[in-house]
Order: structure tokens, then C-alpha cells, then sequence
């Protein structure tokens, strides 16, 4: 099913790079709210929703294939709702940043694969193998020692239960969305032209709503947009397209472990950027959930 004839060593220096990218974003939103002292919705969907927009821009020139292209309407459909599920995602997960740890926060929405498998048995009716289910369990109870111990975690986290809650709820999108994109690739759309409609989509579905919250993209301190732009960089660009890149000569079972060290990669840059050392309790938590997850990726279906 996958290409095999491209060095193995080269395929995880890729995912290496993919993952350590995406670990990035938690560090700049963080950046950019101590920057500013705002940490409410309407500054979190400003971030969100500018690192969307600057991703669309830059992805503007794939927009010429759609023309050529013959596109099923529903891969269009589920393209859309991808997108607009993953801006729910980037809201809710940086708003989470603002109220519990920077480790506490991507280990919880790095259970996505957990959520996958449950809402692919309830939904989709595809049955769960038993190491599946015990993957589930552990990473589930283990998880609540992080939800507990999100305000012990270096600086002190103002709301660690509902910052724990947002990031959950950003797992659960962010599962939605991977389902989604699965559904429209499966219909016969390329994953360049599934990028440019499920960015544009969250782009657009983000960009009015800052300023129901008395938000503008205009004013911030000049450091702010260039925290943007870095994540939109380092994060959406060289971390996304890394991990899509990879999926060309492996699994996405092998790219879905990969992304499990995110929280240790997120975990090593705040303590280096903020000092922001984790306790021994949350680094447990930690270290039990990653298992629990990586039971359930490995017997997930592709």
C-alpha cells in the first residue's frame, strides 16, 4: 500500500521535524499572550484564526488545480467540515493554553487517536480490538492525573480544570476533523487540494468571530505578529507539511505515534522558554498516557 524503497532514516528525520513543528505553536501562543496580558477568547481566536490565514495565503497558489480538477461535491462537503472543525480545534486548544500547562495541554489533545477510535466504533461501526480497548482505558483514567495536576506544572496555571476541559474538547474536534479529511480523500480528492479548501474553510469560519469579542487584528505589539508568523511557519508549514509529507512512504498509524511526542517536545521547549518544569506527578501522567495512546494507535484499523 505504501512506497517502501525511501530510506527508513530519512522518513523519521522528516516526522522528527514534523513533530518537533508542531510543538512550536503551544510556545508562541504562550509568547504572544504574556506579551500582551490578553488571554481570552477573542485574543486566542485572533491567534487562531491569523495563523489560518496566513497558511491559506501562502497556500493561495494551489487554488489554479481546482480549476483542471474533476471533484467529487461531497469530498468538497467533507473538506469544508474538516475545516471548520479544526478551527474549533486552534480556538479551543489556545484558549486552553491561557488556564492550565503548556505539558498538560498537549498531552491531553494528543489523544485524538483514542477519540478516532471511539467515535470510528460508535459512528461508523467498526468493531475495537481488545489491546485497542485497554489502550483506551489507560490512557483515559491516567489521563486525570494531568487534568489534577495541570496547576503544579511550573508556572501556576490559572484554571487548570477548565483549561484541561478546552483542551479535551479540542481533541475530540480535532479527531472529527482527521475523520472528515479521511472521507474526502477517500472520494477521490488529493491531499494538496483537501489542504487549500480545509485551511480556507478555517480561515473563514475564524476570521469574523475576535471581534464578537471586542478583538482586532489591528494594534497588538509588532513581537505578536511575528510570534504569528513563526507559528504559521514553523508549526503549519515545515510541521504539517512534514507529517503530510510522510505519509507518502509510511503508515499514518507510524505518522499518528510520531505526533504522540508533541507534548515531550512542547514539554522540553516551555521549560527552556519559561522555565516551566513539569512535576514529577504530571511527568508520570505524562509518560502513562503516551502508553495508553500508543496501545490504541497500533491496533487501529488504516
Amino acid at each position: 500500500m505504501y512506497q517502501v524503497n525511501f530510506n527508513t532514516g530519512k522518513i523519521f528525520l522528516i516526522l522528527f521535524f514534523g513533530v518537533f513543528g508542531i510543538s512550536t505553536a503551544a510556545i508562541f501562543v504562550k509568547l504572544a499572550t504574556e506579551t500582551t496580558g490578553l488571554d481570552g477568547i477573542g485574543f486566542s481566536l485572533f491567534l487562531a484564526a491569523s495563523r489560518l490565514i496566513i497558511f491559506s495565503l501562502l497556500m493561495f497558489p494551489f487554488w489554479k488545480q481546482l480549476k483542471h480538477a474533476k471533484i467529487q461535491p461531497n469530498a468538497i462537503r467533507y473538506s469544508i467540515l474538516a475545516g471548520i472543525c479544526l478551527a474549533i480545534h486552534y480556538a479551543t486548544w489556545f484558549l486552553s493554553l491561557s488556564y492550565t500547562s503548556v505539558t498538560a495541554s498537549t498531552a491531553i489533545v494528543t489523544t485524538c487517536p483514542i477519540w478516532v477510535a471511539l467515535i470510528s466504533r460508535f459512528f461508523f461501526g467498526e468493531k475495537l480490538s481488545k489491546e485497542t480497548i485497554i489502550g483506551i482505558t489507560i490512557a483515559t483514567f491516567r489521563g486525570l492525573i494531568i487534568a489534577n495536576d495541570g496547576m503544579k506544572g511550573g508556572t501556576p496555571a490559572q484554571n487548570p480544570i477548565l483549561g484541561n476541559l478546552l483542551s479535551l474538547v479540542s481533541a475530540w474536534v480535532y479527531s472529527i476533523y482527521f475523520l472528515f479529511g479521511k472521507e474526502a480523500q477517500r472520494k477521490g480528492l488529493v491531499t494538496s487540494l483537501y489542504a487549500v479548501i480545509a485551511y480556507s474553510a478555517s480561515a473563514i469560519t475564524l476570521f469574523p468571530l475576535p471581534y464578537f469579542f471586542q478583538t482586532n487584528y489591528i494594534g497588538h505589539p509588532i513581537i505578536v505578529y511575528l510570534y504569528i508568523f513563526l507559528m504559521a511557519i514553523f508549526a503549519q508549514i515545515i510541521g504539517q507539511n512534514c507529517l503530510n509529507l510522510s505519509l507518502r512512504w509510511t503508515s499514518p498509524i507510524i505518522v499518528t505515534l510520531a505526533v504522540m511526542f508533541e507534548p515531550i517536545f512542547a514539554g522540553i521547549l516551555a521549560y527552556i522558554v519559561f522555565d516551566e518544569a513539569p512535576s514529577y506527578i504530571l511527568l508520570i501522567g505524562v509518560t502513562i498516557l503516551l502508553i495508553g495512546v500508543g496501545v490504541t494507535a497500533v491496533n487501529l484499523k488504516t
